[in-house]
C-alpha cells in the first residue's frame, strides 16, 4: 500500500486536494446520437488544461479538486446553458498528497497483472 506523499498547496496556499473525477455529461431529449452534444462538454473539459483522457463511457479528469470541480460545473453549463436538460455521472476519487494518478493507476493494474504471467 502506498503511503501519502508530502502534503502539497496550490498557488492560492491552500492544500492541494488531489482528485481524480469519472464524468459523462449528456443532455436528455435530443434524439439518439448525443456525440455533437458530448463534445462540446469534452472540450471545455479539454480546454480547462486539466490532465483528462476520454473513453466510450467517461471523461476521466486530474487535478484539485476546487479545480476538478470547477471544470465539471463548465461542462455541465455548456450544455444546460443552451436549454438542454442535462444529465451528470460524476465519481471522484479524493487522495491527498498524491499525483498523477490518472496513469498511475493503470500501470499499477499493469504492474500486478504482469507479475501473475
Amino acid at each position: 500500500m502506498e503511503s501519502p506523499q508530502e502534503q502539497q498547496t496550490t498557488d492560492a496556499g491552500k492544500p492541494y486536494i488531489n482528485t481524480v473525477a469519472a464524468l459523462c455529461i449528456a443532455p436528455s431529449g435530443v434524439g439518439d446520437e448525443l456525440s455533437e452534444y458530448v463534445a462540446q462538454a469534452v472540450a471545455t473539459i479539454r480546454d480547462s488544461g486539466l490532465p483528462n483522457e476520454t473513453n466510450a463511457m467517461f471523461t476521466n479528469i486530474e487535478g484539485d479538486l476546487d479545480e476538478v470541480l470547477e471544470v465539471v460545473r463548465a461542462a455541465t453549463m455548456k450544455l444546460a446553458g443552451q436549454g438542454y436538460r442535462t444529465g451528470v455521472t460524476l465519481k471522484l476519487d479524493i487522495r491527498p498528497g498524491f499525483k498523477g494518478q490518472l496513469t498511475r493507476k493503470p500501470q499499477l493494474v499493469d504492474e500486478i497483472l504482469d507479475k501473475r504471467q
